[in-house]
């Protein structure tokens, strides 16, 4: 029996109706078409899943979607909801040459963004432990390390 559940995905409402065994990743990728959020280990280990809800990180292959109702959930696609500018996140990936396969970066993306929320200027010790929970299967930590690290800069007003 399908659970009804009320969600704001990247700043648009949506009542839905959802299996209670239904992930969150399912969901974003399978009913809301937002592909972005990757589904890699569908145990929590690679980060390749990571969304903001309600301003915290999780891995939403973990997360059942009728845990959702009433939340705020952030995905990739709502760090450039119209699409017509690339969030500083994405625009220092690309520049740093962060992004390789590209499998991770999205998971990468909004663990810097939480990250940066609670620490707006990390130190290079301080955004490698907050990827900890991010794999990337293509060895690209340096330029990663050195995107999230150019993308505070530039957030937060600093050259």
């Amino acid at each position: 029996m399908k659970t009804s559940i009320h969600v704001k995905i990247n700043g648009d409402d949506y009542r839905l109706a959802v299996d209670p065994w239904k992930t969150l990743n399912e969901l974003l990728r399978e009913e809301l078409n937002l592909t972005g959020t990757k589904k890699g280990c569908g145990s929590g280990d690679c980060g390749a899943c990571t969304v903001i809800v309600d301003g915290r990180s999780v891995s939403s292959c973990l997360t059942l979607a009728v845990e959702m109702d009433g939340k705020e959930i952030t995905t990739v696609e709502g760090l450039a909801p119209t699409g017509d500018a690339l969030h500083p996140i994405q625009e220092a990936f690309i520049e740093k040459g962060a992004i390789q396969c590209g499998y991770c970066t999205p998971g990468m993306e909004l663990s810097a963004l939480y990250l940066f929320s609670n620490n707006p200027s990390p130190s290079e010790s301080e955004i490698r432990e907050s990827l900890s929970g991010n794999l990337c299967r293509c060895t690209g930590y340096n330029k990663i390390v050195e995107a999230i690290s150019s993308a505070a800069k530039t957030m937060h007003g600093k050259s």
